[in-house]
């Protein structure tokens, strides 16, 4: 049950039996604040280096030959800013454009 701000919170008694008020915090386990921020460097994270940069290389391979000067540099200053993320799948990824046949 959630308290209103300046509500009166039930007495707690902690493990000395003395009386707490307010959130109680379980010793060895991180705050809710900590797993948070935690979790919200995870995301950004993954964003940054796998999910920007998969569907950049998703563009780039589907639109190369046809794209204009403007989306151009705009698919550059994109690979300039996501270009950790990049290099971590570069190995793994091949954008040879395909032959015109046999030579």
């Amino acid at each position: 049950m959630r308290w209103p701000l300046g509500a009166n919170r039930p007495a707690i008694l902690d493990s000395g039996g003395l009386i707490a008020r307010g959130p109680v915090v379980l010793p060895g386990l991180p705050s809710t604040d900590i797993l948070l921020a935690l979790g919200a460097a995870v995301v950004l994270g993954g964003a940054y280096l796998v999910v920007v940069p998969l569907s950049l290389y998703w563009w780039m391979n589907r639109r190369w030959m046809v794209m204009g000067k403007l989306e151009r540099t705009g698919i550059y200053g994109l690979v300039f800013l996501f270009f950790p993320g990049l290099i971590l799948f570069s190995p793994f990824l091949n954008l040879r454009m395909a032959g015109q046949g046999k030579a």
